[in-house]
């Protein structure tokens, strides 16, 4: 071994010194050395890039820049950031988070689209500087955009979407949550030129209307995924259109639509068999006579939020945990008709021994200690909310502790 420089070999310090003669330069070829870096994130590549002029050059090759997050690296960067990331990656980079960079604006990633064409991912939430002007340069520059993220961009109006429409027509995923000038126009454009729409998140977007729906009924037999929490306008006229025409849909969230009845779960019931993710929170027309159609039909349910669903009783209860041996994720929270006897045949049902994660029954002043007791079974169970349950005792919460304990 060779002599000791600080305590550290001779032979390990040549390795690592700033000189481009170092050994590990000469024993590996560049382009094992540049499989190494791909696997680096943009800290780490950072880093390595100043420790040699060597390394810089492949530490700073645009193949290593494929895929960029600056969430947790740096949010308070400039428009001319992403300049110089977009010059120096051009089209190598295919995923690209500026989640948060609240000085970003429309003229750098107009540059940005210019300069990275191939572009598949692209995450713009809380950019809050853009506006259409930057769906207009994506659209022009970016046909293979995939995932767009536009969550809470408030200028963001019909007019983007129709610039996407126009471009964008690989388009797969799109989040415009909290764009709440987005009306039925700019839904109606994009559903029409976008076929392979598989996730819609427009939570948040409150001018929407029925209309709006029954535009992606009509043109999006793909969608997985649809979230139209508190678009608090829509009625099951919209939903039903959505259900018949959407028979791929796994996951749908609307919250604090409080207008929907059963008739939404009849038609989920009837059309959505591969239905695995509902959250209706707050939905308090919806009663046990629609939860029963629904678990009847949707086998492979595994998360359903039913907070504030004031009127169903245990009966609801009783049909999940016959139907639904998959159920992952319950909230019952401020389900106030709940009792230990629905929790009695959850905790004996097909999902209890394997499947159960979660169950929430905060404010359901029914539970008492006998719903712990039921619920020793559910060997997978990792969190219980028991938040103002007057019935609840510590003893019980102990007991079940120590049942629990490895």
């Amino acid at each position: 071994m060779g002599k000791e420089v600080n305590g550290v070999s001779r032979s390990r310090f040549e390795m690592f010194t700033n000189s481009d003669e170092a050994v590990i330069n000469k024993k590996l070829p560049k382009e094992l050395l540049l499989r190494i870096f791909s696997f680096l994130d943009v800290v780490t590549l950072c880093r390595c890039a100043q420790v040699s002029r060597s390394w810089n050059v492949l530490a700073l090759d645009g193949s290593n820049w494929q895929r960029i997050d600056l969430f947790n690296f740096q949010r308070d960067i400039e428009g001319r950031v992403v300049e110089n990331i977009s010059k120096r990656c051009g089209g190598f980079l295919r995923k690209l988070s500026l989640r948060g960079c609240l000085g970003v604006g429309d003229s750098a990633l107009r540059s940005f689209a210019q300069n990275c064409r191939n572009i598949e991912l692209l995450s713009l939430n809380g950019c809050t500087k853009i506006t259409d002007s930057t769906c207009s340069s994506l659209s022009k520059f970016c046909p293979k955009l995939k995932h767009l993220d536009l969550s809470s961009c408030t200028s963001i109006t019909n007019l983007s979407l129709k610039a996407l429409s126009e471009g964008c027509h690989s388009l797969e995923q799109l989040n415009i949550s909290w764009c709440d000038q987005v009306t039925k126009d700019g839904i109606q454009a994009l559903v029409r030129s976008c076929p392979g729409l598989k996730g819609l998140f427009l939570k948040g977007c409150t001018q929407l209307e029925d209309e709006a729906l029954k535009q992606i009924g009509a043109h999006c037999p793909e969608l997985v995924t649809l979230n139209l929490q508190t678009c608090s306008q829509i009625t099951d006229e919209g939903l039903i259109t959505i259900c018949r025409g959407c028979h791929r849909l796994q996951s749908l969230c609307v919250s604090g639509c409080a207008n929907i009845t059963d008739a939404i779960l009849h038609a989920l019931g009837q059309n959505c068999p591969r239905l695995r993710i509902l959250e209706v929170a707050r939905c308090s027309q919806l009663t046990d006579v629609g939860f029963t159609t629904l678990a009847r039909n949707c086998h492979e349910l595994e998360k359903m939020d039913l907070e504030e669903c004031v009127q169903i009783t245990d009966g609801t209860l009783i049909q999940l945990s016959i139907h639904c041996p998959r159920l992952q994720v319950l909230s019952l929270s401020h389900c106030e008709l709940i009792t230990d006897d629905g929790i009695r045949h959850l905790g004996s049902g097909p999902c209890a021994h394997d499947c159960l994660e979660v169950i929430e029954l905060d404010n359901c002043p029914l539970i008492t200690d006998a719903s712990l007791e039921h619920l020793k079974s559910c060997h997978s169970l990792d969190r219980i909310e028991l938040y103002d349950c007057q019935q609840i005792t510590r003893a019980g919460i102990k007991r079940l502790r120590l049942y629990r304990r490895p």
